[in-house]
């Protein structure tokens, strides 16, 4: 008899065989008992009738509590009432671990009391399909990049210097020196790219914000790939050739996983038909204005989450907006070649109320007029000596970009809070809930 997981029920019908499983629920109807079981791999039935097995084995069944761990051996059949399509007919339980008053029960509870007990929450149907829709992104994130040529590297998490100014970031000492939990890897990446040419850094980024919105996580892991050679508009086609890589994976390898969450297939489809529409910051601000539900959006503003709803809900798939202000973009974008007051970059913002996804940049490529927007940004020159200096010796026109794979699960997922689709305890998290 071999052991097997639940994920592998498929390859053994009519077979007995044995699986180690915890009990996430279950019912019973006088003479049949009805194990809802789980082992990591996947959810399915367990299905104990009375006359079929000892009394013994029938009587735990039917006291067995809420994740317990066990091994229950049976055969495997087909179970076309279910979205997995199979289930196990127990002919014996083993328990291997007991659980008593486990908290999270069958019940409804509320997203504070969850978060709370975000370690045993991952155990859950829903969450459990969220993080696998996640590691199939992260898979398909590394086949991707390596298929278009690109080399991983790794960004330090402590930093001596801020991308984007200190005043979002988690201050720490690194000996006799200022440091901070890093921000974003893309400064290194572009080091990275004067030399590899094209590279990608992927890894945990922080916020020192007390943000309260769905949005927002004080911890989150970010992608950045990083171009030599390249142009904003080139960017913008591997932008969106990888996103829709993303949907798509997660629609050939995830099946099982959208149906437990709900979400429309459908509607993910379109979100793989390129290319993306592209409309300017200006045309977005007319759009607004146009719209009768922004009065008080001006040109220089920036985008909060209801405009950015309605720019995207607009095209109904994903959307660039391109050529932001100067004023309220970091130092490193490179200026609009007509337009002093507008820096070359691009916002990829995600339709059904999930907002920016991606956020990214033609760099400056000359060393005195970066310098002088280092020293405007009221930035420490003398920490950037080193970012100088790949604009000294070989500079070329180069691009990247960020997609915070956080808020790209939850909206790839349909769930409606950032916090709700990524379950992992992230304690920092709790001290700004």
């Amino acid at each position: 008899m071999e052991t097997i997981s639940i994920i592998d029920a498929k390859n053994h019908v009519n077979e007995k065989v044995k699986i180690g499983v915890w009990l996430t629920n279950k019912r019973s109807s006088g003479k049949i008992a009805f194990l809802q079981l789980r082992d990591g791999s996947a959810f399915f039935q367990g299905v104990v009738v009375k006359n079929k097995v000892s009394e013994e084995v029938f009587q735990l069944a039917k006291e067995v509590k809420q994740e317990t761990s066990m091994y229950v051996t049976g055969e495997i059949h087909e179970d076309t009432r279910s979205h997995f399509g199979y289930e196990i007919a127990i002919e014996d339980i083993e328990v291997v671990g007991e659980s008593e008053e486990y908290p999270i029960t069958p019940k409804e509870h509320g997203t504070d009391f969850l978060m709370d007990h975000r370690h045993l929450w991952l155990r859950s149907s829903k969450q459990f399909a969220i993080m696998k829709v996640r590691n199939e992104m992260i898979r398909a994130t590394y086949e991707f990049f390596a298929q278009e040529g690109f080399t991983k590297l790794d960004a330090p998490i402590l930093t001596g210097s801020a991308p984007e100014g200190t005043s979002e970031l988690f201050h720490t000492e690194y000996f006799d020196r200022d440091a901070y939990l890093s921000q974003s890897g893309q400064l290194y990446a572009e080091a990275g790219a004067m030399a590899y040419g094209k590279v990608f850094t992927f890894g945990p980024t922080f916020r020192a914000e007390k943000s309260k919105t769905r949005r927002h996580l004080i911890e989150f892991w970010m992608i950045e790939p990083e171009m030599a050679f390249m142009h904003q508009e080139e960017s913008l086609e591997i932008q969106e050739k990888y996103v829709a890589f993303l949907v798509q994976n997660v629609l050939d390898h995830c099946d099982y996983e959208l149906d437990i969450l709900g979400r429309d297939k459908e509607t993910l489809r379109k979100y793989t038909q390129l290319p993306f529409p592209r409309v300017s910051y200006d045309e977005a601000i007319e759009l607004l204005q146009a719209s009768g539900e922004f009065p008080d959006t001006k040109w220089g503003d920036d985008f909060g989450s209801p405009e950015e709803t309605y720019l995207a809900n607009h095209f109904e798939k994903p959307v660039f907006v391109v050529n932001y202000p100067k004023a309220i973009k970091p130092f490193y974008m490179k200026p609009h070649p007509t337009r002093e007051d507008l820096v070359i970059c691009a916002d990829m913002l995600a339709p059904e109320g999930y907002g920016e996804i991606i956020g990214g940049s033609e760099r400056e490529t000359d060393s005195v007029k970066l310098e002088a927007e280092i020293k405007k940004a009221g930035l420490d020159l003398k920490d950037y000596e080193w970012y100088l200096d790949l604009r000294r010796y070989g500079s070329v026109p180069h691009s990247g970009f960020g997609l915070g794979l956080e808020r790209a699960v939850t909206w790839i997922t349909g769930e409606s809070h950032i916090r709700e689709a990524i379950p992992f305890p992230r304690l920092l998290n709790r001290i700004y809930p």
